[in-house]
C-alpha cells in the first residue's frame, strides 16, 4: 500500500425522517464534488424541535477522501 494523506471535514445532513437518511443525503451531496472518499463517522446526533415535535433530524459526521497529487 502507497504513502497516502487524507483530509477529514464535517458536514451536517438533515432530513426530515431519519437520522440515517441525514447521514446519507450529507455523504451523497459530498460525493458530488469530492472524489475518493473512504470513510464516513457519525459523530454526532441531535434533532430539532418544533411545538413538542421533532421538526428535523441532524447528522454531523466526519468524512475523510484522498488528497491526489
Amino acid at each position: 500500500m502507497a504513502d497516502s494523506v487524507y483530509k477529514i471535514i464535517e458536514l451536517v445532513g438533515t432530513s426530515s425522517d431519519s437520522w440515517e437518511k441525514a447521514a446519507k443525503i450529507a455523504v451523497e451531496r459530498a460525493a458530488k464534488t469530492l472524489r475518493d472518499l473512504r470513510i464516513a463517522e457519525v459523530a454526532q446526533l441531535d434533532m430539532t424541535v418544533e411545538d413538542g415535535k421533532v421538526a428535523l433530524y441532524r447528522a454531523k459526521l466526519k468524512v475523510s477522501f484522498k488528497y491526489e497529487d
